[in-house]
């Protein structure tokens, strides 16, 4: 993002769907920000993007 962090896509919404109320679906579709914790692993696996 603009102020250095990085976006990540939710789990759990590919397939197995029927049984997820239309709610969980629409905010799993949205995407999140990857955890302060995580971000330093995240940033080793894609060096080209740093």
């Amino acid at each position: 993002t603009g102020s250095g962090k990085i976006k990540r896509k939710k789990a759990f919404k590919r397939h197995i769907l029927t049984k997820k109320s239309s709610k969980t679906k629409r905010k799993l579709g949205e995407s999140t920000i990857v955890t302060d914790a995580d971000a330093p692993k995240v940033k080793e696996l894609i060096p080209y993007k740093f």
